[in-house]
């Protein structure tokens, strides 16, 4: 079921979400991504551990950057133990170019460009411009969502300490 919400994206004023507003206890929806290597990967790529879902806009903008910065570093202290992943829609090539430009190589960078199939599903797509709204999914092991965080202007960052409070919950 498709639906759209309002979400306030800076200076382009007002825009509609397309997807669902989903809710801690949802089943996370599949997935199929792109990654640096240009396979396709997909939920159950990281199944077993918990998982934290960054979304963004575009890496290359000051608080898409910010945010992909701080998940890394927490990624690269809890690497064993969880999954990061950063989405957007830009290509591959710019996020392989991003991260290496960011010492950014404990978060894996994923793309949503090619058909907006993870915007759609996790309700983040802005479609009339083709790019995903800021959001963070906490993952459990077992595919259930345990904190969500859309957040309403594309200017704003996440707060970190919830998400990665939730994250750690699922460490024990």
């Amino acid at each position: 079921m498709t639906s759209e919400r309002a979400a306030a994206f800076d200076f382009f004023g007002p825009r509609s979400l397309t997807g669902p507003e989903l809710k801690p206890g949802d089943v996370a929806p599949d997935f199929a991504l792109i990654n640096n290597k240009l396979e396709t990967v997909t939920k159950a790529t990281y199944a077993g551990k918990p998982l934290l879902i960054s979304v963004v806009p575009s890496l290359d903008t000051g608080v898409c950057s910010k945010q992909t910065v701080r998940f890394n570093e927490e990624a690269a202290q809890l690497a064993e133990q969880a999954n990061f992943v950063t989405v957007s829609a830009d290509l591959p090539f710019a996020q392989i170019r991003w991260c290496g430009s960011n010492n950014a190589d404990a978060v894996q960078a994923l793309s949503d460009h090619r058909d907006m199939s993870f915007g759609a599903a996790y309700g983040t797509l802005l479609g009339d411009f083709r790019i995903e709204s800021r959001a963070v999914f906490v993952v459990d092991a077992a595919g259930t969502i345990s904190y969500v965080e859309y957040v309403p202007v594309a200017g704003q960052e996440p707060d970190y300490d919830k998400a990665l409070a939730a994250l750690k919950a699922l460490l024990g």
